[in-house]
This record gives C-alpha cells, structure tokens and sequence, in this order.
C-alpha cells in the first residue's frame, strides 16, 4: 500500500483550531499501519464523546462543537479518518473499502484509546462507520447522537441530490474540496474556513479518500458492505442503547434517515429529538454550538440514567 502523509506546513495557516494533533498507529490490513491523527477537548478523566465526520471533511469541522462539550466537563475526541485531515492517505482508490474504514476507527478508538462508555456522533460517513461500530460493539457505548446520516444497505433507492454529488466527484478533473463543503452549508462558509478544508490535500495525488467514498455507499443489494450493514441494522434494531436524532432542517441528502431511525432503534424511543433549525448537510459548519450543546445534555441525561 503506497501511502501519502500530509507535510505538516500545510495546516500552520489555519486559524480558530488551536487543538494539537494526536498520533496512533493502526494496522492497515495489508501488512503496514498507518498513522490516524486525532485531537481532544476537555477534562482527561469526563465522559467521552466520539466524533466522527465524513466527506470530504475532516475534524477541523468539529471545531465549535468540541468547546461545548469541554464546557459540560465532557472529553471529546475527533479523530481524522483515514484519507482525511491529518492521517496518512492511502493513495490508491483500491485500498479503501467501507470495511477498511470501520476497522481503522475501531482500532484506533477500541484497541489503541481503549474507550468505554462511549457517546457516538457520527454525522455523514462518520455514521455510516459510528453505526457499525455501535451495532458490533455495543457494549462500549452509553449513548448515540446521529446527526444527518443513516446506514444504507443497497436495498432502497438513494435520494438524487446524492447522485449527483457522486457523479460531480467521480467526474472532477480537479476535485474542489472546499467548495463542496460550502455547497453543503446552508449558510455561507468563510474563505478561511474553506482553505482549511483544502489543507489536507497539497495535490490531487491525495484526494484518494475523498474521491472514492462516495462509491464505498452501498447503492444496490449486492454491494460488498450490504451484509454487514443488513446485520448491524438487525443488531440495533435488537438493542437499548440511548439513541437521538439531531439532524438538521435543510439536508436534502440525509434528511429521510431521521424518522427511520426513530422508528427502527428501540434506544430511540420516548426522547425528544431536536431539529436543529437553519442548518444544511454540514451542520456542524452552520450550528455547531448548538449541536455541541443538544449532545451535552443528551450526554449527561444518558450518565445520570446509568
């Protein structure tokens, strides 16, 4: 496997992420590891709140969430996934898989953290990998927060805003990560802000991560992912683990998953599961404070309930 690392001068420009990277290594299920990079927030020893973004964002878009958790006495932890931020780039499209993916966040957060008690927040494919995880693992979570995304399994049709974002991807001669996360906003991004999510990609050479994941969501019933998703899927649906929705009002993409989740996840059930109102895809980028806020208290309802 030919892996790219980011040279960390790319990310001295960015302002307003004053978070000092973390390294652990992983195996990268070829032979080799690789380097998955992470950043936390407040007291060592507080309830952990796992944060998983998704494409083509990195952990820079937890960056007005992390705050409100440290604030609440919560520890927050928001790794880079593979391909992403500052952890090592895979370079071949080849060498990436939906299994790949849920295996390196495992390792890092299970094998390497060691984490208990665990809130997930997966938003996009950090919930397409956080699901997997809860449902494989369900004994290392207190609670989970699904914030505009789901776990498709190939059996229903996907929305048409998606596939033209996979086709605008797969088509890209060059791909313009910033800008792709403004379009995913409902309110205006910053220059400064997108050039942050320029950052991790120097070239097109390391955008492998962003190109492929698109085509890593399972879109018909024999997708190499569709089994396991089906299985985990039944293993939620089987479970009690606490489990909110916070998804956003202005997301044409994810915005149908909500009250299937609802409906589906017995943790769900009797909570009362905020809109966060004024926000798109990215609602991270357009609420962040008040996502951070609505996970705090779900956060602290779930340690009282334990």
């Amino acid at each position: 496997m030919r892996v790219l690392r980011t040279p960390d001068d790319c990310f001295a420009e960015i302002g307003d992420f004053d978070y000092p990277p973390h390294y652990a290594d992983v195996p990268d299920q070829d032979g080799g590891t690789l380097r998955m990079a992470y950043v936390t927030d407040g007291p060592a020893d507080g309830p952990v709140v796992l944060l998983l973004h998704g494409e083509p964002s990195w952990s820079f878009l937890y960056r007005t969430v992390m705050p409100e958790l440290a604030a609440a006495g919560l520890r927050a932890i928001a790794p880079d996934l593979v391909g992403f931020g500052r952890s090592d780039k895979p370079a071949e499209q080849a060498d990436h898989s939906y299994a790949r993916h849920v295996e390196w966040v495992r390792s890092l957060v299970f094998d390497h953290l060691d984490l208990q008690r665990v809130t997930l927040v997966g938003q996009d494919w950090g919930g397409l990998i956080g699901l997997r995880l809860l449902a494989e693992h369900p004994h290392r979570f207190a609670g989970a927060v699904a914030a505009n995304t789901g776990m498709p399994t190939g059996d229903y049709g996907m929305p048409e805003v998606w596939w033209q974002f996979r086709h605008a991807v797969e088509r890209a001669e060059t791909l313009d990560v910033g800008r792709f996360v403004a379009g995913g906003c409902h309110r205006p991004l910053a220059p400064e802000a997108r050039a942050a999510y320029d950052a991790p990609f120097p070239s097109e050479e390391y955008k492998a991560g962003p190109r492929v994941m698109p085509t890593l969501v399972p879109t018909s019933p024999d997708d190499p992912a569709t089994e396991a998703n089906r299985t985990a899927w039944k293993a939620l649906a089987a479970g009690d683990t606490p489990f909110l929705t916070a998804f956003s009002d202005n997301d044409p993409i994810t915005g149908a998953m909500g009250p299937i989740l609802r409906r589906t996840i017995p943790g769900a059930a009797g909570l009362d599961h905020p809109t966060i109102d004024g926000a798109g895809h990215f609602l991270q980028e357009d609420a962040g404070a008040e996502l951070g806020r609505v996970v705090a208290e779900f956060t602290r309802t779930v340690g009282h309930s334990a």
